[in-house]
């Protein structure tokens, strides 16, 4: 940050429509900031790129003539000063805009909604969270408007570790239920971008999820992905289902997370 780009590249007409009339080259990088599952990297000019990573999409950062990692063919945006190059591989999201534009974009999640920010509030997320009595707790959690940072793995997970069904609806939940819901889903986040975690969670940097505790690299977490294996705390196999307007996979442990009224969702 705080040199000027020298090159721009990107696969994205629209980005580069943005680039023709704005050229970033000559401008400087005033801010890079994570909010949730996004990625904004703030222009000197007033622009703001965008980017969501969904599963597949990465962000590599090399010095000049450093060798990618990743075939070019994959590349989607390329930022570049003199002495370092930022290289977006299958990035499957991606757009600008201005700092109006981007207030009224409903799907960049706001500083005091991400999980991971200073500026997080979490009395007022437990109220957008019991707010939406109707939803279903796993959709509830992946709605950015409620709670920005937590993607499909971690939905799955924050459910079990805090002994909830994923399909309950938010309506059935008290005070203390979704304040701790909450609380489970910041500790996990916060444990697994630490590169030291200390007694908490067993971390390994870069290189994959984890929400147990065991150092075992197979067992790294409790429920999602493991259709059909046993239950890593009662035995019971551990069911999947799609759920939700975006056809996410859920999974879940029917003997550690029952429904209150004692029903399950078919796996």
């Amino acid at each position: 940050m705080g040199k000027p780009v020298i090159g721009f590249r990107t696969t994205f007409p629209l980005i580069m429509r943005f680039n023709d009339d704005t050229p970033f080259v000559g401008q400087t990088v005033d801010q890079v900031e994570a909010r949730g599952k996004w990625l904004l990297i703030h222009f000197s000019g007033g622009g703001i790129l965008t980017s969501h990573l969904l599963m597949n999409g990465r962000w590599h950062i090399y010095r000049q003539g450093e060798r990618w990692q990743a075939p070019r063919l994959a590349m989607r945006i390329v930022i570049e000063n003199k002495e370092y190059q930022a290289v977006g591989f299958r990035v499957p999201v991606a757009r600008m805009h201005t700092e109006k534009s981007l207030a009224r974009d409903l799907h960049v999640g706001r500083p005091e909604n991400d999980l991971l920010s200073e500026e997080f509030d979490s009395s007022a997320a437990v109220m957008r969270l019991l707010s939406r009595r109707q939803d279903a707790l796993a959709d509830a959690l992946l709605d950015q408007t409620v709670l920005a940072g937590i993607g499909n793995v971690f939905k799955s997970e924050v459910c079990f570790v805090m002994g909830l069904h994923p399909f309950r609806a938010v309506g059935t939940l008290t005070r203390e239920e979704a304040t701790a819901t909450i609380a489970c889903a910041q500790k996990l986040l916060r444990a697994n971008v630490l590169e030291d975690s200390g007694d908490m969670i067993v971390t390994y940097r870069g290189q994959q999820r984890r929400t147990t505790h065991a150092s075992d690299p197979g067992a790294s977490l409790w429920v999602y992905g493991r259709t059909g294996e046993p239950c890593r705390r009662c035995g019971e196999s551990i069911r999947r289902r799609i759920q939700g307007v975006d056809a996410r996979v859920t999974f879940w442990c029917p003997r550690c997370q029952p429904m209150p009224d004692g029903s399950d969702v078919d796996g």
